[in-house]
């Protein structure tokens, strides 16, 4: 089995339909505008956490179920029945610690939109900053994120640059998109 360096290189090698592939060819390093898609990742990055991003990805349409399709007052309202019914619920990821960082997370969120108007809008109001930045600030505002949540959840909504390799069709494809990172005077090299 081949070794791959990148990303791009590996989802290229997979066949049609293949999870990664369709992640990587139409989500990955693309903006996302509303709060629900951008709560959605970072909840799916928190918990990818220790994991395989393809057990994340198999899993993703049981996380929006479960988490009531991201919408964040909905979340940030669970009690201790929800948290014993995600516990218990088998599709998604059950660890106690990635549960609350959810639950948790969503309430600050909460706060994030009625000082900014949105989480986008946030994310805008301190873009751009370097990797060290955003973890500062992503630890000022939420809980169990670590710079590889920061950084994986800032390059996969487009926030910062690395997503792609230079040439890949699919990052060119999310920067004509208007990744926030595209829009940059091309100061920030990639990420490795």
């Amino acid at each position: 089995m081949p070794e791959f360096t990148n990303y791009c290189a590996y989802c290229a090698s997979l066949p049609p339909g293949d999870p990664n592939k369709t992640y990587h060819d139409s989500d990955y390093g693309f903006p996302i505008a509303d709060d629900e898609g951008l709560f959605c990742r970072l909840v799916l990055e928190i918990n990818q956490a220790g994991l395989s991003w393809s057990t994340i990805l198999k899993k993703q349409d049981n996380f929006i179920r479960a988490y009531d399709g991201f919408e964040i007052d909905k979340v940030a309202a669970y009690g201790e029945t929800d948290r014993q019914r995600l516990l218990a619920d088998t599709g998604i990821i059950r660890n106690r610690l990635k549960v609350n960082a959810a639950i948790e997370n969503a309430r600050a969120l909460q706060g994030i939109r009625k000082s900014h108007g949105s989480f986008n809008h946030w994310l805008a109001a301190h873009h751009p900053l370097d990797k060290p930045g955003w973890l500062r600030l992503f630890k000022q505002n939420f809980i169990f994120v670590g710079g590889e949540i920061v950084g994986e959840f800032l390059m996969s909504t487009g926030w910062l640059p690395g997503a792609h390799i230079p040439g890949c069709a699919a990052g060119d494809r999310a920067a004509a998109a208007g990744a926030p990172w595209a829009e940059q005077d091309g100061s920030m090299p990639l990420l490795p």
